[in-house]
């Protein structure tokens, strides 16, 4: 059991990171796509996360660790859905996407098979949450799933990778926040410098973002995104970051952690303005 948890990485922009881009997306939403999108919701009876827009975009990291302590059933099936590892060293999607293999024929997205990208999922889910065909319960899973995927998709190092498992096993240190990880830090600590308060951080964004961005941002692919985060990540996230001490950690330098934070911002506003084009072309 200890060596499963020295193993396994950590996921996801945090909670917090998930609500804003939420926040961020929901006004965006047309009147007929908000009503659909919470009748979906409404049916969700796992108990896992509260009933609002921004609680839900939680509730895919909720559904993958309900049982990783026990069976690990659901943990085990969805955990690589939430990231693309695109290596620097060659940024080979198709790689990184265990060669794109088609969803079995008639398997629903949420059952798929393990082995499968977080690009992929996304193109999968939103197939199912256009089609009126799809069953209910499906149709609301896929929305679920799609409101903590495109957030995933933004974060850096769920796109780009220095065969360190997106980060986890590069140290670091950083007074008063203390994060364990590079990966941790880009999840957790660098959305926390931006408030306390999701809903205040989202409308301090949300004056940011103006037409033309929104417009310039409400178009193109999860490949095509998921490159953009991963250009991120080599640019960004891994240049400029200091080399080990000699506890083998990396203290982070003020010039490092502003930059971040810059960057962090833009990717939690492209991702929110992503997320409402996703359901309002979806749903509409």
């Amino acid at each position: 059991m200890l060596l499963c948890c020295l193993c396994e990485p950590a996921f996801g922009w945090g909670d917090d990171g998930h609500r804003i881009i939420a926040l961020l997306a929901e006004p965006h939403l047309t009147a007929p796509v908000r009503a659909k999108v919470r009748a979906l919701l409404a049916g969700d009876t796992s108990g896992l996360t509260g009933p609002s827009f921004a609680d839900q975009a939680t509730w895919a990291d909720k559904w993958r660790d309900s049982d990783r302590n026990t069976t690990r059933e659901r943990y085990e099936r969805t955990r690589e859905w939430h990231y693309v590892n695109i290596r620097l060293a060659d940024a080979n999607i198709d790689a990184a996407c265990h060669g794109r293999p088609a969803l079995p024929a008639g398997t629903p997205a949420s059952a798929g098979p393990p082995r499968a990208c977080l690009i992929d999922k996304i193109d999968q889910f939103i197939v199912e949450l256009r089609d009126p065909r799809t069953p209910p319960d499906e149709r609301r899973l896929a929305l679920q799933f799609l409101l903590h995927f495109i957030g995933d998709l933004h974060q850096p190092l769920h796109a780009g990778d220095d065969s360190d498992r997106g980060g986890n096993d590069k140290k670091v240190l950083l007074p008063g926040f203390n994060p364990d990880n590079l990966h941790q830090f880009w999840d957790t600590t660098v959305v926390r410098r931006l408030g306390p308060r999701p809903e205040r951080v989202a409308r301090e964004l949300s004056r940011t973002i103006g037409p033309v961005q929104r417009r310039d941002w409400s178009r193109g692919t999860p490949s095509d995104w998921a490159r953009e985060s991963y250009v991120v990540a080599r640019t960004r996230t891994y240049a400029g970051l200091p080399g080990p001490g000699d506890d083998g950690r990396r203290s982070l330098t003020p010039a490092y952690v502003a930059d971040a934070t810059q960057t962090a911002k833009q990717q939690l506003c492209k991702a929110g303005v992503r997320l409402a084009w996703v359901l309002n072309t979806a749903l509409r």
